[in-house]
């Protein structure tokens, strides 16, 4: 499957609008389970670069 692409680069870098952005990004391609699962590993991250890392696997940043 390809990954949705989404509007990062440039967005304000806090951890909580990135991974609300890429959210909205995969429900918006009707991709809510990836969007509910992406979401609970951030939640379970241990860093910041882990967070994007995760968000990376789910979507294109652009």
């Amino acid at each position: 499957m390809e990954k949705p692409r989404c509007k990062l680069i440039g967005e304000n870098g806090n951890i909580f609008n990135l991974m609300v952005i890429a959210a909205r990004c995969l429900k918006e391609e009707g991709l809510k389970d990836q969007a509910d699962e992406m979401l609970e590993r951030i939640y379970k991250s241990q860093s910041y670069l882990e967070a994007l890392a995760i968000i990376s696997e789910y979507v294109e940043v652009e």
